[in-house]
């Protein structure tokens, strides 16, 4: 079984993550933090480098994907494929970073990749608005993050919102997480294993929001 977690950067996905295998016993699964050729050129000339970053980066995720398809263990895994290409190669392109010629391209080997594997058996979104997710960077203070623009975590949710509700076609749990303290409150981390439970296991009535 795959059960992917999806939100914007700050929203809790690794935490979520984390909590989640350790009450099921579930394998998590991270991106792998690997040597990524294009990133020093990308840096230097975005425009010119995108395309081969991010089918890079696309290459990388499908080999996890398969990786799971092929495994006998559950695995919940911190951001999948999906994100990757309709979330952040999607920016991309909309910040003109990729040209239409190119995205086209890309999505079409995407739509060939997915033709080989199932989409996870839940995907849980963690939705959050700018406020919250402003506040949460701060909290966790990495370095490299305190100088991302509100702008880019504007566009990053309104692709998140799109991909979610419009786009993707597999079974999602909304959980609305501004309200929630799920790390260090008990009865909001059970609000969400209730929710997975009914949607996996059918042990409550059926619902698909938190």
């Amino acid at each position: 079984m795959h059960i992917a977690i999806a939100g914007n950067i700050g929203s809790g996905k690794t935490t979520l993550t984390n909590m989640l295998a350790k009450h099921y016993g579930w394998i998590p699964k991270f991106e792998a933090v690997s040597y990524n050729p294009y990133l020093e050129d990308y840096y230097h000339d975005i425009k010119r480098w995108s395309f081969n970053l991010e089918v890079y980066f696309l290459t990388q995720r499908f080999k996890d994907i398969l990786e799971i398809a092929h495994g006998d263990k559950t695995i919940i895994q911190d951001r999948s494929i999906f994100e990757g290409v309709y979330i952040f190669a999607k920016n991309n392109y909309d910040m003109g970073n990729l040209t239409e010629r190119d995205f086209t391209t890309y999505m079409e080997l995407f739509e060939l990749m997915m033709k080989l594997v199932k989409q996870p058996d839940l995907m849980i979104y963690l939705r959050s608005s700018i406020p919250h997710l402003v506040m949460q960077i701060q909290k966790r203070g990495r370095q490299y993050e305190q100088g991302m623009q509100l702008d880019y975590l504007k566009n990053l949710n309104d692709q998140y919102e799109d991909f979610i509700f419009n786009k993707y076609k597999g079974r999602v749990l909304v959980v609305e997480a501004d309200n929630l303290d799920f790390e260090h409150n008990p009865k909001d981390f059970s609000s969400i294993t209730d929710k997975i439970d009914s949607l996996l296991f059918g042990l409550f009535p059926e619902s698909e929001t938190v």
